[in-house]
């Protein structure tokens, strides 16, 4: 194992901390570390992915459980459009897509970069939603609660596509949907995020399963250290402010995705 796969797996641990301390942010890293830091194929990274942050925000809701941080009300009305749509791209709409995508002045877009960068456009998306979102109280807590029930299945068949197509388990759009549209408290929405991103990412998953080649060794392996990652961020969450490290994560999720867009756009 060389230096730069001793980074990869050690990035994992990455992984599971920002799940643990923010509720999302786990895929925006997976992706990028798997293609470039492990060498894995865009389209298998896709699906690891899915498996990793499912199964590490899978462990990581637990916690939010025992605290009664969960809303499983919220959860069901956007997992159950998020499930099928994520499920159906995983299964038809991904193998479907093809390589090249499309020609643009004598280059050939392939599939592979059309998704890196299809997940770089997402990541700038989510770092905005990240970094603009300072005044909003996420302190006028245990209010009733109004569940705009069409918006938040809306946003669930959103996230499921996008879930489906990148590997991204979309908690940085999932939590904002919970606290304008189910009016969750911000604690309460990020561990009903973790359960949301767990069961849709590893269902996605199970779309894959009679598609793709997997190594199982190597997936558990480097799924075992996300979830070291989400206890040490489930504990870092004691002291750190979730909206202080939202904002720096992201800044770093801003020049990832900009980094990204130039690799595969310009440097090929």
């Amino acid at each position: 194992m060389n230096v730069i796969e001793i980074i990869g797996f050690a990035s994992s641990i990455l992984i599971g901390i920002s799940l643990g301390l923010i509720g999302g942010g786990g895929s925006i890293l997976t992706l990028p570390v798997l293609v470039y830091l492990l060498n894995v194929n865009p389209i298998l990274s896709t699906a690891y992915s899915l498996f990793v942050v499912g199964t590490t925000s899978l462990i990581g809701s637990a916690n939010y459980m025992k605290q009664k941080l969960v809303n499983y009300q919220a959860a069901l009305v956007f997992a159950i459009p998020s499930f099928i749509t994520v499920f159906l791209t995983r299964k038809y709409l991904v193998p479907a897509i093809p390589d090249p995508i499309f020609t643009f002045s004598g280059f050939p877009v392939s599939k592979n970069v059309g998704i890196m960068v299809l997940f770089a456009f997402i990541m700038l998306a989510a770092s905005y939603s990240m970094i603009k979102n300072k005044k909003k109280s996420t302190t006028n807590q245990e209010q009733e609660l109004e569940f705009n029930y069409p918006m938040i299945a809306l946003e669930g068949s959103v996230v499921g596509l996008l879930t489906g197509v990148v590997g991204a388990g979309g908690g940085f759009l999932i939590i904002p949907a919970l606290v304008l549209f189910a009016k969750l408290p911000m604690k309460s929405a990020v561990g009903t995020s973790l359960l949301i991103i767990a069961a849709k990412s590893l269902i996605g998953f199970l779309g894959d399963l009679s598609n793709l080649d997997v190594d199982w060794p190597f997936l558990l392996e480097f799924t075992g250290l996300s979830i070291l990652g989400i206890f040490v961020g489930s504990y870092l969450s004691r002291f750190i402010s979730g909206e202080k490290l939202k904002r720096v994560f992201g800044w770093f999720v801003l020049v990832m995705g900009a980094f990204i867009i130039i690799k595969e756009l310009v440097l090929k």
